[in-house]
């Protein structure tokens, strides 16, 4: 008979903050538990003061890897994308947030860490290592990322250009790219305002996407960034 051993969580002796900005991280009940509870007040919040609509559920892939990729106004798209998913998938959810924004103070680390579960993604530098985290976390059969090409929100809610990267990432894979568009959420947590106001919120997501017979090489990135784009704006009706 095999001998049992205990191992502790190669992070139990850092420091919370270290703890909350590692990535992979160690798995942490405490940590699921805050966060299921976050998450089930965050989409009643939702539904209540923001009138929460969610169409094209029937879209989003029931097994495998995949992502999410929609246009960028307000901190409220991440959020709203999270309640379009199965609260079981909570966990398996991975938010791509800007490393020089959400990982730099305490409070924001543990907002981006606990209430939804981002991990750090460099916008500037080690956009590469970035990718590199992405592909791994696909490479999971059931995690799902979610990821907002336009590498920023935009100041005027118009969609900007989709950058190359979401095109190196998805191009010769067959992992399936699931466009959405949030409509609303500028007009209720704009750029640069602290609280949020009630103003309707609507989530459209689309059908899902595959790049797996394009070749991976500059070309298809720029492809695969401007096919989604077209793909995330068609849904917005306009």
């Amino acid at each position: 008979m095999e001998e049992w051993r205990y191992e502790p969580a190669v992070d139990l002796n850092q420091s919370l903050t270290e703890r909350l900005k590692n990535f992979p991280r160690q798995p942490d009940m405490l940590q699921y538990g805050i966060r299921s509870v976050l998450a089930l007040a965050i989409r009643a919040w939702l539904r209540v003061y923001h009138r929460l609509e969610i169409s094209g559920r029937e879209n989003l892939p029931r097994e495998g890897s995949f992502v999410l990729v929609a246009n960028h106004t307000s901190h409220l798209d991440t959020l709203c994308l999270l309640a379009a998913l199965p609260l079981q998938k909570l966990h398996r959810a991975f938010p791509a947030a800007a490393a020089d924004y959400f990982f730099v103070k305490v409070p924001r680390v543990a907002a981006a860490v606990l209430i939804v579960n981002a991990f750090p993604f460099h916008r500037e530098i080690h956009v590469r290592q970035s990718l590199g985290v992405c592909e791994r976390l696909l490479a999971n059969p059931g995690n799902i990322l979610i990821l907002f090409p336009e590498g920023t929100r935009s100041p005027d809610g118009k969609l900007r250009p989709f950058k190359p990267g979401i095109g190196a990432l998805l191009a010769g894979t067959a992992i399936p790219a699931v466009p959405c568009w949030v409509a609303g959420a500028a007009q209720a947590w704009p750029k640069g305002r602290w609280l949020a106001r009630p103003r309707q919120v609507r989530v459209v997501v689309g059908k899902p996407r595959s790049y797996a017979a394009l070749p991976k090489d500059r070309q298809s990135s720029l492809e695969v960034a401007r096919d989604l784009e077209r793909a995330v704006a068609e849904l917005s009706g306009g």
